[in-house]
């Protein structure tokens, strides 16, 4: 009988079978598994399984329904994920084995890994009267931290029983089946009600997103509330017998104000009136002041090791990484390189018998040629630094996993970005083992006629940690370019009278708070809404905290992807859809999808199901009850509109001139007065599911167009981009909106002609040298629309603005044109699968048209080694045998083997495109082996019509080849002779 071990990619899988071996045997390797005698190892790809959504209530005829809802099933029926079928169905087939006795559950150490293992076991099972069956094979769990070969062989020796992991089971279900359950029904609910005017408006919400997302507009509303104030600041400069030194005007007798209403634009060194500020400079300019000076010494300690958060946050704020590309790098450097512990980790503490681990590790790096990182390594051992410290060795602070710490392998061959987090976590590993740094403040009060001024110095004694980084860290001294602090003080004698030399008040504004970059919000994830800098105190909220370390990139991309916010350089910025889910959250009163600390309290609560603290049955009672309360809101709302923050357009309305305000759905006109009915005119905030941004409103407004604007979605569901233009509406004698989709058609039809003076060109026609121009959504040759030069078309050069998702700038268009490709766009989003692909946009001379062009793949598979290099055994010599022979020789060599295919050579093939060499790979190629290969390519992605089997869907891939979305398979062979030259 043998023990399947099942890890969560393959690379792990190949990482256990290495570390096997030397103790269970070689291995043997197949197409899905490694076995020997002992042990039959295995791989999922991440999720292979999950929960079924609810076919019957699934989009039909453009929206959800309130009909079906709330959906609460009895039990959670899994489904395959469509893209990682073959390898579930092959890793069922090992599970199933009757010589399979035993499974080994050996994915990721996490609520993750847990739930990955435990779906595909239950789908395993196997579904049968309501409820899946138990396979009856006993499990043990492997919990690596480290994925070096001796961790493994030493996880093998300490596998944790089923009932140890248990609670984790709990969490990791109840999470899933939480987010599904608030997902569908919070999705649905809010989808219906906002397509109730018609359309289809994909409202997407979640039991972690919303929160995060209510994070991120609360904080844009306080910014746009914000009311700048002026306030002055008064500086001066005073003359000692040893030189000058800055100061700056404080009230010593200052209380910050408390309360709910208190103004926290008041500060100590602040002046409300000009007046005040140049009465206070003109007092004390040239005047004597005395001197009281306070000088201590203050330590300060480096920050604790790594968690993910805390990594995350660390990168953004010095690289620029985004918290998805962090977790990325962080993952790589763990399987990949081995040369950094499991980073999916909310500790930031070591296990108190690590000691050990730790030195050899420092010798390790003292011994490593990484120059920039042994010396600090030797000084730490040279020094005895390494010594137990509660502040780094804690049990208690030790859940799961522990703090992120480079492992006894040095990495190579690290690429630049893995190279920059590496050192990052190798430098707080080293730095929080080293003494303190040592400082000495001052504080310097300089009286002049009852006002006094204020100026600290900051000396680095002793750097301490601050080694380890350089002086980078060494000049850390804040706000030193204000005028009142600085690293050093000129001396002033005890007694000594000085001189204020100059005095300038200067005028400021206060400011909002500042926008969240990933690194600011992902503190405030892991406080729950609150934005906690402090790491001790940070780490005793984090158990509260939305998300989990491993979970909040994700979510922060997702609400990138659904266009709930978006980047611009660091800054996170919420859009007008964000702040109207907002409002609807708030206008329905379902204050469990809007408030950042109830979901942080159910992640809370996870945290103790894990520890067997909480019944997995409450809980998710708690999620049931709420989700029925959410839904019922949203059905039963019976008002028109909702309240909220509305925007008043300054651009009038064109109908009657009257004041346009926004409400809930729509922009209307409110009449002259701005509180009547108006004149009836009125255009849908979500055209099509897209929600206008308040300034995009008043330029359609204004202009009578906009665009073209993507993000749109059809009544299936689907994406497009169109243009939006106003237009006066005879029957109704009112402006009506409408989508222009640019079809230039229409003008060649009503014989309207272009005018292209003023127009700058983009480059030659490829099919007529013409030049090529801006026109509508699209880009044509002069000679394509109706002008006065010529106003019967002669040329058919057209390419869209926007191509699948992929917006097309000027100077791209210009390049292809004049170097006949674009450069590498990666926005393209297949209208089939809606994933996200690369490619170039090419002149293709044969098929007239602009074409994609894929990058060639380099292969999965390296070269033999005997194709360089060494060559392989040489064939024993034969003697050459006479030439007349030779014929015979032929004959009896054919008549004993039977005659092998013709190959097709360079001389007898031919050479596919681009795009073809994307589908069937590179060399040269006869048209039957191409028709041959296609059909394989259209089987194993399932693109034959599922309502007519002759025709074929094209994929991103195959739409460069056929030129069109969907072809009959009688045209595939033409098609093929297009691109084989």
């Amino acid at each position: 009988m043998k023990t399947l071990v099942i890890a969560e990619k393959p690379s792990v899988a190949q990482d256990i079978v290495r570390a096997l071996t030397p103790v269970a045997g070689k291995f043997d390797k197949h197409d899905d598994h490694f076995e020997n005698d002992k042990y039959v190892v295995t791989s999922a790809v991440g999720h292979l399984v999950e929960i079924a959504a609810p076919e019957e209530f699934d989009v039909k005829r453009g929206k959800w329904s309130f009909a079906h809802l709330p959906v609460l099933p009895p039990y959670f029926e899994l489904k395959p994920i469509d893209k990682t079928k073959s390898r579930l169905s092959a890793v069922v087939k090992l599970v199933k084995r009757k010589d399979v006795s035993r499974l080994i559950n050996a994915c990721d150490a996490g609520r993750e890994g847990e739930l990955i293992f435990r779906l595909i076991e239950q789908y395993a099972g196997g579904l049968k009267n309501g409820s899946y069956q138990p396979l009856g094979k006993p499990v043990q769990r492997l919990w690596l931290q480290s994925m070096t070969p001796a961790a493994i062989r030493d996880g093998f020796e300490q596998l944790r029983s089923n009932e140890q992991m248990l609670g984790l089971a709990d969490a990791a279900r109840s999470r899933s089946e939480a987010d599904w359950m608030v997902g569908i029904n919070g999705t649905r609910a809010m989808t219906a009600f906002n397509s109730r005017d018609g359309g289809f408006f994909l409202t997407t919400v979640g039991r972690v997103q919303t929160p995060t997302l209510s994070i991120v507009v609360e904080r844009e509303e306080k910014i746009r509330a914000h009311r700048s104030r002026d306030y002055w600041e008064i500086h001066a400069s005073f003359l000692a017998e040893a030189g000058e030194y800055p100061g700056k005007w404080f009230d010593p007798n200052f209380k910050k104000p408390t309360g709910d209403d208190a103004d926290a634009e008041l500060r100590a060194d602040r002046v409300w009136t000009q007046r005040e500020a140049l009465a206070i400079a003109d007092a004390v300019r040239g005047k004597a002041a005395s001197v009281k000076e306070e000088s201590k010494p203050t330590t300060q300690a480096c920050g604790l090791l790594y968690d993910l958060t805390s990594l995350q946050r660390e990168a953004n704020g010095r690289f620029g990484f985004s918290a998805k590309t962090t977790l990325q790098l962080a993952q790589s450097l763990y399987e990949r390189h081995k040369a950094l512990t499991y980073p999916r980790t909310d500790s930031r503490a070591l296990p108190e018998d690590y000691l050990p681990t730790v030195r050899q590790t420092f010798e390790m790096l003292a011994g490593s040629g990484m120059k920039h990182l042994a010396p600090h390594a030797k000084t730490a051992l040279d020094n005895s630094y390494i010594r137990p410290s509660k502040r780094i060795f804690d049990n208690s602070k030790v859940s799961d996993h522990f703090a992120i710490i480079p492992t006894l392998q040095a990495p190579s061959g690290l690429s630049e970005a893995e190279q920059k987090l590496y050192d990052l976590v190798v430098r707080r590993f080293l730095a929080v083992f080293f003494p303190s740094a040592e400082f000495m403040v001052t504080t310097r009060i300089s009286s002049v006629l009852n006002h006094h001024f204020k100026t600290e110095g900051k000396v680095l004694v002793k750097p301490g940690w601050m080694a380890v980084y350089g002086k980078e860290a060494a000049e850390d001294v804040a706000d030193a370019k204000d005028g009142d602090k600085g690293q050093n003080l000129v001396p002033v004698r005890e007694g000594e009278t000085v001189r204020t030399e100059s005095v300038e008040p200067k005028g400021l504004k206060t400011k909002p708070p500042a926008r969240y970059s990933e690194a600011t919000l992902l503190g405030a994830m892991e406080g729950a809404g609150k934005l906690v800098d402090d790491d001790e105190l940070r780490e005793a909220m984090q158990e509260k905290g939305l998300g989990t370390p491993a979970t909040r990139a994700a979510i922060i991309e997702g609400l990138l992807t659904e266009k709930y916010m978006f980047r611009e350089g660091r800054e996170i910025i919420p859009t007008a859809k964000a702040f109207q889910l907002m409002t609807l959250l708030r206008g329905l009163g379902v204050e469990e999808l809007s408030k950042p600390e109830l979901t942080g309290e159910w992640e809370y609560k996870l945290a103790q199901m894990e520890h067997g603290q909480l019944s997995r049955a409450a809980f998710m009672g708690e999620i049931a009850a709420m989700t029925e309360r959410m839904v019922k809101k949203a059905k039963e709302y019976d008002r028109d509109t909702i309240p909220g923050n509305y925007a008043t357009l300054s651009t009038p309305c064109p109908n009657c001139g009257g004041v346009v305000k926004e409400n809930y759905r729509r922009y209307t006109c409110t009449g002259a007065d701005g509180n009547s009915e108006g004149c009836g005119f009125s255009f849908g905030k979500s055209p099509a599911g897209r929600t206008f941004e308040p300034e995009e409103a008043e330029q359609l407004l204004r202009d009578k167009k906009i665009g073209p604007l993507e993000g749109f979605r059809s009544k299936a569901g689907w994406p497009f981009v169109a243009e939006i233009v106003i237009k006066f509406n005879e029957e109704e004698k009112n402006w009506k909106l409408e989508f222009d989709f640019g079809d230039d058609k229409k003008g060649e039809e009503s014989g309207e002609l272009v005018d292209f003076t003023g127009s700058e060109s983009l480059g030659a026609c490829p099919k007529c040298g013409s030049p090529v121009h801006e026109h509508g959504s699209n880009y044509v040759c002069e000679k394509s629309v109706p002008t006065l030069a010529q106003p019967t078309p002669t040329c058919d050069f057209k390419s869209g603005k926007i191509i699948l998702q992929q917006p097309v700038a000027r100077e791209q268009m210009s390049k292809l044109l004049e170097t006949g490709k674009t450069d590498l766009l990666d926005k393209f989003v297949s209208m089939r699968t809606r994933r996200a692909f690369k490619a170039f946009l090419a002149w293709d001379k044969e098929a007239g048209k602009v074409n994609f062009e894929f990058e060639p793949r380099a292969s999965k598979f390296p070269p033999r080694k005997t194709a360089v290099g060494a060559p392989a055994k040489a064939a024993p010599a034969k003697k050459a045998a006479p030439a007349k022979k030779a014929p015979a020789a032929k004959k009896a060599a054919a008549a004993k083997t039977p005659k092998a295919p013709r190959k097709t050579t360079a001389a007898s093939g031919k050479q596919p495109s681009a795009a073809l060499a994307a589908v069937i790979g590179e060399g040269p190629v006869s048209r039957p082996e191409v028709v041959k290969k296609l059909w394989d390519y259209i089987k194993a992605n399932g693109l034959q019509d599922a309502t007519d089997k002759r025709r074929v869907n094209a994929d991103a891939k195959l739409a460069a080849v056929f030129g069109k979305p969907q072809v009959t398979m009688f045209e595939i062979a033409g098609i093929v002779g297009q691109h084989l030259s």
